[in-house]
């Protein structure tokens, strides 16, 4: 295979990745769904190779259970596995704002203020948006530390954060979300830092607190009319 035939099928993976990232998120792919191989390559169109190897690296995120001689499926975390995700996502966005603190320059302010803004427009709507913007709004964040392994961890466990909101919070305004972003990009921008990841972790917990946790979604689901939206980027 060429080195131009790789790129081309690793794009393609990522595609997928960050498709079924966004549908789990924002509610679409509920817990425990079914994503067989040749359902993701109709979906996306891919081969099932591609798509196989999309559901691996979705299940060394956490956000897809695979399972021997079965198809893969949804994660289902449990309320206890959510409270496990809040207690490491404050640890890891604590060093975040620690990293960040006085040292954001203006574009990377407005950036955060763009996100802001769009989670602002999005607030009566479905809750699946607000939940991915606010997860958009805090790896951005991890992003602009320039650490790598530092924004692996803390993407990981935003996605994983941001599947337990999906699946087990009850309804609840993004209003207070909304201004908590805003009070952090003040802070994080001013320091000092010991206030701001003060600051970061009473946000985490405000967020657990408001949503977390309710009981079962179930209802009826048809794969490739679901991902429809999610396939089209």
């Amino acid at each position: 295979m060429t080195a131009g035939a790789r790129s081309v099928g690793g794009d393609r993976m990522a595609a997928i990745c960050q498709g079924i990232r966004r549908a789990i998120i924002e509610g679409a792919l509920m817990p425990g769904d079914r994503l067989p191989e040749d359902a993701l390559g109709e979906s996306f169109g891919v081969s099932r190779t591609i798509a196989r190897h999309a559901l691996g690296q979705l299940a060394a995120e956490g956000l897809v259970d695979l399972r021997r001689n079965r198809i893969a499926t949804v994660t289902a975390p449990t309320p206890a596995d959510a409270r496990d995700i809040f207690d490491i996502r404050v640890a890891l966005e604590r060093q975040v704002v620690q990293h960040l603190a006085g040292h954001l320059s203006h574009d990377q302010v407005a950036a955060l203020k763009e996100i802001v803004r769009q989670e602002h427009d999005a607030r009566h709507g479905p809750d699946g948006a607000s939940i991915r913007l606010a997860t958009e709004f805090h790896i951005r964040l991890a992003e602009m530390t320039g650490k790598p392994i530092l924004v692996r961890y803390v993407t990981e466990i935003c996605y994983r954060a941001g599947l337990s909101l999906s699946a087990l919070a009850r309804p609840h305004s993004s209003d207070c979300a909304i201004s908590e972003h805003l009070a952090l990009i003040d802070l994080i921008a001013k320091g000092p830092a010991d206030k701001a990841a003060d600051l970061m972790a009473e946000h985490l917990e405000a967020v657990a607190a408001r949503a977390l946790l309710s009981g079962d979604r179930s209802r009826s689901r048809d794969l490739v009319n679901i991902l429809q939206p999610y396939a089209r980027g």
